[in-house]
């Protein structure tokens, strides 16, 4: 693994045989860390959106199927 920081960025190089799907799981959560490095949100609120996401979802795969 190399890492190189340069004026406007970080540059990480992997080997071709590094797992995608884990490589993939951890650019997720980098993206996640980027995008709320600057948020003021409180966990409450965030929580409170996720219940209210996963209640909408499942209203939606309920009725899709037919389900009550």
């Amino acid at each position: 693994m190399i890492l190189e920081r340069t004026k406007n960025e970080i540059v990480v190089r992997l080997p071709a045989g590094v797992d995608l799907t884990e490589l993939q799981n951890m650019i997720d959560y980098l993206d996640y860390k980027e995008q709320t490095m600057t948020s003021k949100i409180s966990q409450k609120e965030v929580d409170e959106l996720a219940k209210n996401t996963k209640k909408s979802i499942w209203a939606k795969f309920k009725a899709q199927r037919g389900m009550k």
